[in-house]
């Protein structure tokens, strides 16, 4: 539980900066992100042809992913949990979603199959056992989205990079097959999969200086490069982004 006070605090913090330029630019950087979270989700929906009525994001920030959800017509009633109260006040204003509530990170406050959708994306990473959160989504909602970073490669194993996932309080550095591993421990099946290696857009968010969009664009080439050609070896190299549509193992 110490791990959960410490995420609480840090996001609560990272939702309520001093700065508001600051506060206005992580607020264009999470709806970038979102946009990337949102093409995921239709992609591996499409493929099994589900369009969810109702659509639970378990960890929802601010409602970004949901509010690009909204945007493209995707999800029906949109509802999310998160347990940063901060983020949550923030969620709350945005009229594209339905309901957010406060949670414990652990039991959603939802009844058995009350959500045809149930998204959990960059939020398994952050959590102590990520087999039972994932467990409690797939209790709420008939179909699971799961997305995390790919972070068990060596450019990750870098002090800078250890560093800053311990300050964004990530507890776990999966690969492909610790996060296959994940979603059978939940009790459930992979009905579609996808990487993604992020996009040059990514890539150039915070390059400032000509000098650093062009080494950002020289990054995003080699890394999509080699992904489309060697996936294996790129993961493991470098992080890439995992999503799959999780189903119960049986039915």
């Amino acid at each position: 539980m110490d791990e959960q006070v410490e995420l609480v605090r840090f996001y609560d913090a990272a939702y309520t900066p001093q700065d508001p330029a600051r506060a206005a630019l992580y607020a264009r950087w999470r709806a970038l992100g979102a946009v990337g979270k949102a093409e995921h989700v239709l992609t591996l929906c499409a493929r099994v042809g589900l369009r969810p009525h109702s659509t639970l994001e378990i960890g929802c920030g601010d409602g970004a992913l949901l509010c690009e959800l909204h945007a493209r017509g995707f999800g029906g009633r949109l509802a999310g949990v998160e347990i940063a109260e901060a983020a949550v006040h923030i969620a709350r204003e945005r009229s594209e979603i339905d309901a957010v509530e406060l949670y414990d990170g652990a039991h959603l406050p939802a009844g058995e199959g009350a959500y045809e959708l149930g998204i959990v994306s960059h939020v398994l990473e952050h959590v102590p056992d990520p087999p039972l959160l994932l467990a409690e989504a797939a209790r709420a909602c008939g179909a699971v989205v799961m997305e995390v970073p790919l972070e068990h490669n060596l450019s990750a194993r870098r002090a800078s990079k250890r560093e800053h996932a311990h300050e964004v309080g990530h507890l776990q550095r999966l690969d492909r097959a610790a996060a296959r591993e994940v979603v059978v421990r939940a009790g459930l099946r992979i009905a579609g999969e996808l990487e993604d290696p992020l996009p040059l857009a990514v890539h150039l968010f915070f390059a400032i200086t000509p000098a650093a969009r062009a080494r950002g664009r020289i990054k995003w080439a080699l890394r999509a490069g080699l992904h489309r050609i060697a996936p294996g070896l790129a993961r493991r190299l470098f992080t890439v982004h995992y999503a799959c549509l999780c189903l119960p193992a049986r039915g």
